[in-house]
């Protein structure tokens, strides 16, 4: 019996739940208030169950109709959505796709239009983080990182390194003209504790103390820079428009290496066709010959 339950019946059923009226469910299913109610009635004989109270001035609805109400409301909302996906008589994939917010600004935004044109029917959304992520837990397909590649439960493909430098306005580089000038400057760092310590090693110096302004992502930290705040250690490769535009200046060439951007994924999780293009479009763009 109830493998055959009438779909528009279980549909007046739902949208009078929500709206407790069926002359408010006949209006959004386009339908007359006898329809509503009749088909609601039918569900309840084939149910053998009292679904709404019928009230004087509206419905109130059975311990019954309570279990049943949401098992359809996400029923009909996931039905809706998929459809959704048909619209303009093609099939739109949907790819979640979290990245450090760094990463999403400095690098990814530039080149999204170069995957919609190769790709106009994937739906992707961008989520920023600053690189705490839970794959499962928010739902992403992918998530882009900055590490050394070793997350549990995550598959990793390295799309590039991403050497830290000095980077700072050009009032402030005028008084820097070696690495020791550093000494008594502002300098600005990220939630990684050791970046500075590793930069002055690769600089010869001894390491000193900092404590200037934490930040948990280097794109707010060299906006901080830009505005005068102090020095900020960084991924050039991150900040080329700013460069370019002679808001910030490479004062030294030295270099240290604290890791990679990497894109990765839940382990197990079964590639959709949208997964596999932006991998591949990804992996291409960043040049790192990794296999897509």
């Amino acid at each position: 019996m109830r493998t055959h339950l009438p779909l528009n019946a279980l549909r007046a059923f739902e949208s009078s739940a929500r709206h407790l009226s069926f002359t408010r469910a006949a209006s959004e299913l386009n339908v007359t208030q006898a329809a509503v109610s009749q088909q609601v009635r039918t569900l309840e004989e084939r149910l053998g169950a009292t679904l709404f109270k019928r009230l004087p001035r509206g419905l109130a609805i059975t311990d019954e109709g309570l279990a049943l109400r949401p098992v359809l409301t996400d029923a009909f909302d996931r039905i809706e959505a998929v459809l959704r996906q048909f619209e303009g008589g093609h099939f739109h994939e949907m790819l979640t796709v979290g990245a450090v917010g760094t990463f999403a600004v400095g690098w990814l935004m530039p080149r999204l239009k170069s995957f919609h044109d190769a790709h106009p029917f994937v739906e992707l959304r961008i989520k920023t983080n600053n690189n705490l992520v839970d794959l499962a837990g928010e739902g992403l397909d992918f998530a882009i990182r900055f590490g050394d590649g070793t997350w549990p439960g995550s598959r990793a493909a390295k799309l590039f390194d991403a050497p830290l430098t000095v980077l700072c306005t050009p009032d402030i580089a005028q008084g820097l003209r070696s690495p020791a000038d550093l000494a008594d400057k502002k300098l600005l760092r990220s939630y990684r504790a050791d970046d500075w310590a590793l930069w002055f090693e690769a600089a010869g110096l001894a390491p000193r103390p900092v404590r200037g302004p934490v930040f948990d992502s280097s794109r707010l930290m060299v906006e901080a820079a830009m505005q005068g705040a102090g020095i900020a250690l960084a991924p050039a490769s991150m900040f080329e428009r700013d460069l370019a535009a002679g808001r910030l200046v490479r004062p030294f060439d030295i270099e240290v290496q604290a890791g990679s951007y990497w894109l990765t994924s839940q382990k197990g999780k079964t590639a959709t066709p949208a997964m596999r293009a932006f991998k591949q479009w990804l992996v291409k763009e960043a040049g790192s010959g990794e296999d897509a």
